[in-house]
């Protein structure tokens, strides 16, 4: 037999006493409460990280932000076409996932190297800007 069991039919309190059975009042609060109170040393010991800033941003105007597009999504931006312009799409970067099977040539700003060997393995070519080596 369980104690709450044991003590369902005893008067009012249920072996609880007069205040802890009411609310969440026998566990100290429901969720975080009581976290900078009577559970603080719960938060020092277990919860080290849980307030205040980590990390950094950097400022936004630092930021290089490219409008992408993956190499498996040129032949269906293509249509059947042997070209295609990113640039006039607002793309900036071609970027090297997936495959490409048809030889397109593509005009873009920006491109990574795993999409320049990827397009002349299938036998297409990119115009346009510079490319780059790396890209995080």
């Amino acid at each position: 037999m369980s104690k709450a069991n044991k003590h369902r039919g005893r008067c009012r309190t249920h072996g609880r006493g007069h205040k802890a059975g009411r609310g969440a009042g026998k566990r100290g609060g429901r969720g975080l409460a009581g976290i900078n109170k009577h559970r603080v040393m719960t938060r020092i010991k277990y919860m080290p990280n849980h307030w205040g800033m980590h990390g950094f941003n950097r400022d936004p105007s630092l930021r290089t932000v490219y409008t992408t597009c993956n190499v498996s999504d040129l032949e269906g931006i293509a249509n059947g076409a042997d070209s295609v312009n990113l640039t006039e799409m607002g793309i900036d970067k071609l970027l090297g996932s997936g495959r490409i099977n048809t030889a397109i040539t593509v005009t873009v700003e920006h491109w990574s190297a795993k999409a320049a060997e990827k397009l002349s393995a299938a036998g297409g070519s990119i115009e346009g800007g510079d490319d780059d080596e790396e890209w995080e």
